[in-house]
């Protein structure tokens, strides 16, 4: 962890109950209750209540820099949450019903998007938190906004995804994003509410590239940090990389590799979003994108700093 920039522990805005508008910026929360965090609700006055609850705190964009890049630590949170930079969703653990799933002993480290923060003045954190039973909120954990290592990539690719299981591994035909899951890369799955399954799911995330780096002398690279155990990483279509040692669950080393596939010349599209998917098979144990570094860079950067 990076040296804090801004300690979020203390005093947040607290509102039971559950409505999308608590998650804009110009939202009046003048009446809402105080509250500590990190500690349970319970310990904070909501003895016994379990469900829906929001958490709102302003922060100072002056206090941060532009050409900085920063995290936002959340501790511990039961049991899921959405969370949101001036209205934006910009991270997510667990999943909230009708599907629940609890992520409880996850740590919350979501990264800022830079091209989110308003650095002349106010930003609002707006925490989304459903509790099913005993302790519910911010829990524990140290809560701040943390200077991350300086980024060398073109397109940072850290962040939501959508996800989708496949029982056979072929590609899901519904396009549709609400049929999908949201899932934060890098991270186990089994830590975003998909404990114990082993088999077959599909990443899918969208994203768009300055023109200039689009047939430029520099070849570009993918970076997809650890994968386990196997995968077949697609860019708008075209097969670019794989990796699968084809050992058995026990003797299968392919969940330590980093993945970094050369991105074809002429693939990547200008003025459009492109579109990266992914197939992961995991044969047993903890399974998805789970650690490294996640983006796009050129090849002179990742010889230098991620090989």
């Amino acid at each position: 962890m990076m040296a804090q920039v801004i300690n979020l522990n203390g005093k947040w805005k607290f509102h039971i109950g559950d409505k999308s508008s608590w998650a804009h910026p110009g939202y009046d929360d003048s009446g809402w209750e105080n509250i500590y965090a990190p500690s349970p609700w319970e310990d904070e006055g909501f003895n016994g209540y379990d469900g829906f609850a929001w958490y709102r705190k302003k922060i100072d964009g002056k206090r941060l820099a532009k050409e900085e890049n920063y995290s936002l630590n959340l501790g511990y949170i039961d049991d899921c949450d959405e969370v949101f930079l001036n209205g934006v969703l910009i991270g997510l653990s667990g999943s909230m019903p009708p599907k629940f799933k609890t992520a409880y002993n996850s740590e919350r480290i979501y990264a800022l998007p830079n091209e989110l923060i308003n650095y002349t003045g106010d930003n609002i954190i707006a925490i989304r938190v459903f509790d099913v039973t005993q302790g519910g909120g911010i829990v524990d954990g140290d809560l701040g906004i943390h200077r991350a290592p300086k980024s060398r990539m073109i397109v940072d690719l850290r962040g939501l995804w959508y996800f989708h299981l496949s029982e056979d591994g072929e590609p899901i035909k519904n396009s549709d994003p609400k049929e999908w899951e949201k899932i934060m890369v890098p991270s186990p799955w089994e830590h975003q509410g998909f404990p114990r399954y082993d088999g077959f799911a599909w990443y899918k995330r969208s994203f768009t590239i300055d023109d200039k780096y689009i047939n430029a002398d520099e070849d570009l690279v993918l970076l997809l940090g650890k994968i386990d155990d196997f995968d077949k990483t697609y860019l708008n279509g075209k097969l670019i990389g794989s990796t699968n040692d084809r050992r058995s669950y026990g003797n299968s080393r392919s969940y330590v590799e980093t993945r970094a596939y050369n991105i074809p010349y002429n693939l990547l599209k200008k003025g459009a979003p492109n579109i990266i998917e992914v197939q992961v098979e995991d044969m047993g144990n903890v399974g998805g994108i789970y650690e490294g570094a996640i983006g796009i860079t050129t090849r002179t950067a990742y010889e230098r700093y991620f090989r």
